[in-house]
């Protein structure tokens, strides 16, 4: 299996003006080579390939020399990611799906370069780079397997990280477990288990949301090219950071403890894209007014759904549930919490009927409980095992 490992580095301050430096060279060769594959195609018609482009590197070396103070193969990175990029273009161009042509990359718009082989080691607990030198690194935990990329990053608050790509690493299989589980997900709870239990929603954005506004109201209140504006955008993103840091760890912890409390694990299997769209506007025939279709509701709705994080919450469960060797189902989501999880009869119910009740049995459950069972029910029929083989 593959897996990367993050780890947060300390260059001096001449290191990390070697690392800026970096940061813009291959910014720059970025829109070099995007220039080129532009004209040329409308001087020609016809498409280059990633080889073609890699060849003229050398060639840009010479005619640019302070290409030289990059490693190379970052700057072949860099052509195999805008060749991805075109790749990705032509493949939505085909689908029909629509287009976003590569573009240019403005300042500050790449903070990352790649080691794909050589150049990188670590040393003596320090991080050496080829044309860096040696950093700091904190290696809080032991890298597995063989690296085959390294990556380093610059986040939007100015630290530093390193991320080894590793393959070849050993699963860490847990024991045999026979219970399983069914998770439903929402907005009012985090998550709701088919054995009742109920994970509380945190809400880390809602509660940084105050402070986040004013100080997005202090940012848009300087000029551009203002240093104190410069100064306000890394308060502003040091607040997402810290949303970001909190919701990460939450979610880590939590999928932890699923995984390792649980042998078989069932979750619904969203698309979280679509529930996030923003109603389309209709407009009244006769006035021709824009109708009131719920907007700012919905708005709120996605603010909500980008808070909870469903789909970390769900790639982090596949990811420890596969590294320990536990079963994860994702079954369909629809009807989950419209149908009666013990006689199976159908009871509508809007959104904000927040509790099942069943005509025919009498069964009263919270909405999310039942969509759990059904849920845990669903992933049990799809692996073709009974109930007793689980511990139910």
């Amino acid at each position: 299996m593959r897996k990367t490992f993050k780890f947060r580095i300390y260059p001096n301050k001449s290191q990390e003006g070697l690392l800026e430096q970096q940061l813009r060279l291959c910014r720059f060769l970025w829109n070099e080579l995007l220039d080129i594959r532009k004209k040329y195609y409308l001087w020609s018609g016809k498409s280059v390939s990633k080889i073609e482009m890699q060849n003229l590197i050398p060639e840009m070396k010479n005619l640019y020399p302070e290409l030289k103070m990059v490693h190379s193969q970052v700057l072949q990175n860099i052509n195999n990611k805008l060749d991805e990029a075109f790749q990705s273009f032509f493949r939505r161009i085909k689908n029909g799906e629509t287009t976003g042509y590569p573009r240019f990359k403005g300042k500050n718009r790449l903070s990352s370069i790649c080691y794909t082989q050589s150049g990188v080691s670590i040393k003596n607990g320090r991080l050496n780079l080829s044309k860096i030198g040696s950093i700091k690194i904190v290696l809080h935990r032991e890298i597995l397997g063989k690296i085959k990329t390294t990556t380093i990053k610059k986040s939007s608050t100015g630290k530093w990280y390193v991320c080894f790509s590793c393959d070849e690493i050993i699963p860490n299989v847990l024991p045999e477990n026979i219970f399983a589980i069914g998770i439903d997900v929402g907005i009012e709870n985090f998550a709701t288990f088919s054995n009742g239990d109920v994970l509380q929603n945190p809400r880390f954005f809602r509660e940084e949301e105050a402070e986040l506004a004013r100080a997005q109201r202090k940012l848009s209140s300087f000029k551009e090219f203002n240093s104190e504006r410069e100064k306000s955008k890394k308060v502003v993103a040091r607040i997402h950071e810290r949303i970001s840091f909190k919701r990460q760890n939450f979610i880590h912890q939590e999928a932890r403890k699923i995984v390792d409390n649980f042998g078989t694990i069932c979750i619904e299997d969203l698309c979280i894209t679509n529930m996030s769209k923003a109603p389309k506007p209709k407009i009244d025939k006769v006035t021709n007014f824009y109708l009131p279709n719920g907007a700012a509701q919905k708005a709120g709705l996605n603010k909500s759904i980008s808070d909870v994080a469903w789909g970390m919450f769900a790639q982090s469960l596949v990811s420890k549930a596969g590294e320990a060797g536990r079963k994860l189902v994702k079954i369909d989501p629809k009807n989950t919490s419209q149908i009666c999880s013990n006689c199976e009869t159908t009871v509508p119910k809007k959104l904000s009927m927040r509790v099942h009740n069943c005509d025919k049995c009498s069964t009263i459950l919270h909405r999310d409980h039942n969509a759990a069972i059904n849920i845990l029910r669903l992933g049990i029929q799809s692996l073709g095992e009974n109930s007793r083989s689980l511990g139910l």
